[in-house]
This record gives C-alpha cells, structure tokens and sequence, in this order.
C-alpha cells in the first residue's frame, strides 16, 4: 500500500537513534559538508570575479584567457558564459544533489541558536524606504551599494585618464568620456540583472536552498528592478545625450548595426523596461493593479531585444539566471496548463470566500505554503497568491483558501458564486451549475523550513485576513498533538486585529474544530482578538459564531493539481534541469557548427537571437520529454494510490470503529472548541510590548525562546519587528531571543 509521505516534516526518531549510535552519520555529515562548501567556494569565487571585473588585472586575465578560448567551438562567448553564468548553473546542480541526497525531513532546535538564523530574522531596519529589513539583508544592501558606487568610480576615472591623454577637442572628449560611461552604466546594469531574475524564479531551487520564500524573495526581485532599470536608464540618457551633442541623434537611435550593438533594438528594450518599471511603482500598482499585471508581460520584448541590442558575447554575462527563469516559467506553463477540480466554493457572511480544491495525496506543501489562483472566468492572464488556510493534516486530498474581497477580481470570483442560489432555482439538479469556476493552480511555494514548530512558544500577529495561514498553523499543532507527532509549541498566543466582528466568524475555518483534553494538557492557546472600529459588541453576537454559509458550488471539469512546481519531487526536477541544460549546450554546440560556420554568419544580433533559441529549444525539447514523463508518473501515482484508498477503505473503518469508540468518545465530551478560547476586545489594538512581555513570563521568562510570526499590512509589520528588536536589544542577547518572520502574500490583491 502506498504511504503518504508526511509534509516537509518527519518524525526523525529513527534517524536519531542511529546517529546516536555513532558510525552510520559520520558518511552522511562528510558528504553534507562537502556539498555545502563547494557550493560557496563556486558562489564567492563568482561573486568576487564580478566584483573585480572592473579592475584592470581582472579585465587583462579575462582578455588573456578569452584569447585562448577563442578558437573553440563556442569562442568567446564561450568563455564569457563559462566565466559569468556556468558557475550559478554549477550551484544550481551541486543544490539539486544536496536536496535530493539530504532532504530536510526534521527539525533542527539547534538551528535557532545559530548566527546565520538570527542575522536572517533579527529585524535591523523598521522604518525606511525598505520596509522591514533583517540583518542579511541589510548587508546584501550595503553590498550591492558598494558594487555600484566602486565600479562606476572605477569606470569613469579609467574613462576620463584614458580620453584625457588623447589630442582632441573639448567638446570632441567630453563627447567620448559620455559614450564611454554611458557604456559602463549599462554593463554594471547587465551584471544586476543576473540577480534580477533569481529571485522571480517562483520554484528556484536556490530559493529553496537557503529557504528564502517567493514572498520575500519578490522584494528582492523589486528592489532589484530599481536599481537595474536606473543603471539601463542612465545608460540610455548617456547615448542619448551625445548622439544629440553629435547632430545625428535621430540617424543612431534607429540605427541596426550587424558589427556591434544595434541601437534601435535597445531603445525597443529600454521603452518596454521603462514601462514594466513606471507601472510596478507602488502607488500605480495599488490603483491599477491591471496595468501593472498585463504591463509587466513586456519582459519577454524586453529580454528578446536586449539579446538583439547586445549581441550573443555580452549576453552571455546574463545567459545563466535567464535561463534559470526559463525553466521556471516553463514548468510553471506546463503546470498551470490543468483545471483543478473544486470541491467547495463557499461565500462567508463576513464578506470572504472560501475554496477547497482537489489535490493528490503525494503533493506536499507546510502550513505555511501559499498557492497562485486563476479563474478563467475572470481573467486568462491574472494569477493571485493566497496563503493556504488548510493544514497538510486536515485531508490527504483537498487544500483550502480564504480570499477576501476587496478589489474587481475578488468581486467577480463572490458574485459568481452567490449567484449559483438563483440559479439552482431554475433548474431541478445542480449539474448545470458545476462548470461555471475554471480554476488552475501554481505551487504550492513557501519555506522549506516549518518554522512554526521550532518554537516552544509562538506568537502569530495578524491583521484581517492575515489570519489566512495562521489557521493552518493553528490547525497543523492540534493535529500533530493528538497524534502524537513531533511538535515544539506549547504556548501560543493568537493577536488578531480586525476591522468589524463579523470578521472573527473565520475562527470556523479551523479543520480542527474543538481540542480536546488531551491536546489541552500539553499546549497552551490564547487567542487575543481586537475589533478596532465598534467599541462594543453587536447585538447579534451569539449568531455570529454559527457563520451560516451560502450553499456550496462543487465544480469538477478538471482534476486534482499538478505537484511539478514548488515543493515537488526533487528528482524529477533535477532531471529536468539536467536534460534542459545539456540540451541547451548540445544545440548551441550543432548550430555552431552546422549553421554559424558553415554559412559564415557574423551578426551580433543574429549570433545573440540563436544562442536565445538555443536557450528555449533545450528547455522545451529535452527539458519538455522529462517534465511529459514528470507528469505520467504523477498520474500513475494518483491512479495507484486511489486503488490503495479504496481498497483500504473497509479495513481502516471497522479498525477506527473498534478503537475510538470508548476512550475518544469521552475525550470528545471534555473537549473545548477554537472560537470558546478567544478573548474579544472592542475600541482597541493590542499593546504589543505588554502582550510580549506578559507572554514572555508565562513562558520561561528570560530563558524562553519567542517564535514571532505576523502576517498583515506594512504598517503591522513594522510594528511588530520594531518591538521584537527592542525585545532582543533589552535581553542583550543572552539565553533567550525573540525571532521574527513575516508573511506577506495575502495582501498582494
């Protein structure tokens, strides 16, 4: 019988046992060592060379080795792939082989006490243009400065020395110094664009890596934005500038060199980066969140031509993480592909919708996942993330949702649904309504780490819908607990700040509606809710808790959803990077010899739009073989494992009649539901210092370990890291620490 393999968490029991006993964990411990250090061997080998690059010993080794090579097959952009982009696809292989081989299948206490933990949660920055920003981050920050600021010091001091020591007019030379840092402004630009399309990457397997989810990592990935599109920008007005200074701006700008780079595929370029840029500013993108979204399709002229703008050679700076994102949108494409079925589409009274979808029992995700959600109903082209609201330990084949309405698409997907009361009124059965959502689902995505077992004791801090992925947590611990699972927490505190009562019905979502005594003697939960606009009860307050639904739609015009993105098999995907690799060197090697020196072709723009192909042809030819087996194997497993289901469906019912008759009928008759725990107060929000302090001194005062996770608007988040990093300052660093993650998709719509 197929077992379903528990997510992203097992009980490492075993595998305690036999490290304790010594010998068998030495091999494994080596290996793991090993891996990790030729990974950042390769990774700060690169990041050093690009540092340097500037620097005239760098750039004579580089011309030095780039001569050597140029006689090969691939010749010199051969060489500057090799030197640029093969060494964060080398990472990329080396990571695949460590998830595979070294699985994170429990959780490491010790892993809070280390220093890289508490650099990547210790919020150092609160208030600021950044929003909240840890330690790590803030150093990638000053990092990223300093690349910036030094080479282009470097540059335009080398330019000027270099212009200055020839004979030529003033206005002749500065003309020439503007060219030339114009030129560096958009190869420091090139060179951030590497890390651009890193973080984009939503299934990365170097996000998983070093557990960075896609939530986070798209701050990243905008920040980024920033400073790329200014560097292209500058680089941009510095041509710009001169052609006009020279008398021939309109005579260059719609200039297509076949030596050299073409100026008008790099004005197409720059035109569509600036609009992606103009339309994902927040203001824009909070009033026309459309604009932005269709807006910011344009990456695709945007990589194309910049390929036609510069030529095979110096895109090949770039070629690595471009394709990194290639691989990841195909698979994403190819996912996305499948409708999923629906098992319920429910609207709430409070004015949110809940959606049960159909998965596979083999898909894994945490409590902390989160999913992206199209309904072709309302859009072909429009995805939103949503925090899973369902624990892995509700239901082998279903995950839930809980969508707020708050803008068009939200309104659409509420209308659709409370519309189906008039409609089952006109027709005697309900199959006639089954078909009217047509979901698709990517993901899930989210940490690899279940940061919410690490804790002893927890506090989740919520605004509105914020309490989306906490009642999955909520959920994941009283599940874990009554089957005796391993589970850190035993104190959790919930404060949830809502708008109106109504509001604190979502309590219901929780698959585990009541604890019982059992669970009650071994976790501690204290749920603080805050109604911050009545100032005293409603009158309707005893209704509330039933949070009578609309009848449900049930839509099955599709199937359970695909486990090829996000926390899919590891296996799998590094075939799949693997064949699209190779694929992609291999038809980059035939067409070199069969195309590019047989016929004598010598234009950048032409070498630069067959090594994009050659890019997309090895994602889409071998890559895509593997991913169609991908998918085969995942339907025979499904088909396996609905024969296992039914044909253990007789035997594990007479077994649970026989066991949970006596002994958990009367654990149920003491049990105490989730809502009967809450603590509602009207008028107020909470008093963060006083509730950390209070929850600190229940839990162990000075020596107890805080696990802070909050999930809400900018506003709350910095509330909250701003009292856990006075919190970490007053305790000194000691015993104790208070540690702070924060959750953002849910308010991304």
């Amino acid at each position: 019988m197929t077992q379903e393999r528990e997510p992203l968490l097992q009980n490492g029991g075993a595998g305690n046992a036999t490290a304790a006993k010594g010998s068998p964990a030495l091999l494994p411990s080596l290996a793991r060592s090993v891996l990790k250090f030729l990974m950042w061997l390769v990774f700060l080998s690169w990041a050093t060379g690009i540092f340097l690059y500037p620097t005239k010993p760098a750039q004579a080794a580089f011309s030095e080795w780039a001569a050597l090579t140029k006689q090969s097959i691939f010749g010199v952009t051969g060489t500057v792939f090799l030197v640029f982009s093969a060494p964060i696809l080398i990472v990329a292989a080396l990571a695949y082989v460590y998830i595979c081989a070294f699985p994170r299948d429990h959780v490491e206490k010790k892993k809070l006490r280390s220093l890289s933990f508490r650099l990547w949660t210790f919020p150092l920055l609160v208030d600021g243009p950044f929003g909240v920003v840890s330690a790590v981050e803030f150093i990638g920050i000053v990092l990223f400065i300093v690349y910036v600021v030094f080479s282009m010091t470097y540059y335009v001091v080398e330019s000027v020395s270099l212009v200055s020591k020839s004979d030529l007019p003033p206005n002749i030379s500065s003309e020439k110094i503007l060219g030339k840092i114009g030129a560096r402004f958009g190869s420091v630009g090139l060179f951030c664009m590497i890390f651009l399309f890193l973080p984009v990457s939503r299934g990365s397997v170097l996000l998983r890596l070093i557990d960075i989810p896609f939530e986070h990592a798209t701050r990243y990935h905008v920040w980024l934005g920033h400073l790329t599109m200014s560097l292209f920008t500058l680089h941009g007005l510095c041509y710009l500038i001169k052609w006009f200074l020279e008398g021939r701006l309109l005579k260059q700008i719609i200039q297509w060199k076949e030596i050299g780079v073409a100026h008008l595929a790099g004005v197409i370029s720059l035109v569509a980066g600036l609009l992606m840029w103009a339309t994902s500013l927040h203001p824009v993108r909070k009033r026309f969140f459309e604009l932005f979204f269709y807006t910011h399709q344009l990456y695709v002229v945007f990589i194309v031509f910049l390929v036609l703008h510069v030529g095979d050679f110096i895109f090949s700076i770039a070629a690595g993480a471009v394709f990194l994102f290639m691989l990841d949108r195909f698979l994403r494409f190819w996912q996305s592909r499948a409708k999923v079925d629906i098992v319920s589409a429910d609207c709430r009274p409070c004015g949110t919708v809940e959606l049960v979808f159909s998965k596979p029992a083999s898909l894994r995700y945490s409590a902390l996942s989160f999913i992206f959600v199209q309904v072709r109903e309302l859009s072909f082209l429009q995805w939103h993330p949503f925090s899973v609201s369902s624990s892995p330990m509700d239901g082998r084949y279903h995950m839930s949702i809980l969508i707020k309405v708050l803008g068009k698409w939200t309104d659409k997907l509420k209308s659709i649904i409370t519309d189906v009361e008039e409609n089952k009124t006109r027709s005697d059965t309900d199959q006639s309504h089954t078909g009217r959502i047509t979901a698709s689902i990517e993901g899930p995505y989210g940490h690899e780490s279940p940061y919410h077992l690490m804790y002893e004791n927890l506090i989740l801090v919520a605004g509105g819908i914020g309490i989306s992925p906490f009642l999955a947590i909520l959920s994941d611990i009283i599940h874990r607990i009554e089957q005796g699972m391993p589970c850190a927490p035993k104190n959790v505190l919930v404060l949830w700040s809502v708008k109106k009562s109504t509001e604190l019905s979502l309590l219901s979502a929780v698959d585990a509606q009541s604890i019982s005594s059992s669970v009650s003697e071994k976790l501690h939960l204290d749920i603080q809710a805050f109604v911050t606009q009545e100032s005293e009860p409603p009158l309707e307050e005893g209704i509330v808790e039933c949070d009578q639904k609309i009848p449900s739609i049930f839509v099955k015009n599709g199937a359970a959803m695909s486990g090829l993105v996000g926390t899919g098999d590891n296996f799998w995907a590094a075939m799949y990077f693997a064949a699209s690799t190779l694929g992609s060197v291999l038809a980059y090697a035939l067409v070199q010899v069969y195309y590019v020196k047989r016929f004598n072709v010598y234009a950048w723009w032409q070498l630069g739009l067959l090594l994009l192909l050659c890019m997309a042809a090895g994602v889409a030819l071998p890559g895509g073989l593997v991913v169609l087996l991908w998918h085969l194997s995942e339907k025979w497993r499904v088909q396996d494992d609905r024969w296992d289901t039914d044909a253990s469906t007789v035997k594990d019912s007479a077994e649970g009649e026989q066991t949970t008759n006596g002994a958990a009928d009367a654990d149920t008759a003491l049990a105490t539901s989730v809502a009967a725990l809450r603590t509602t107060r009207y008028g107020c929000r909470p008093k963060f210092q006083a509730e950390f302090m209070a929850f600190a001194e229940r839990s162990g005062g000075a020596a107890a370990d805080v696990g802070v996770l909050v999930c809400g608007p900018p506003g709350l988040q910095a509330s909250v890291a701003r009292e856990c990093r006075s919190q970490n300052l007053c305790r000194g660093g000691g015993k104790s620490s208070v540690v702070f993650h924060f959750n953002s998709h849910s308010f991304d719509l």
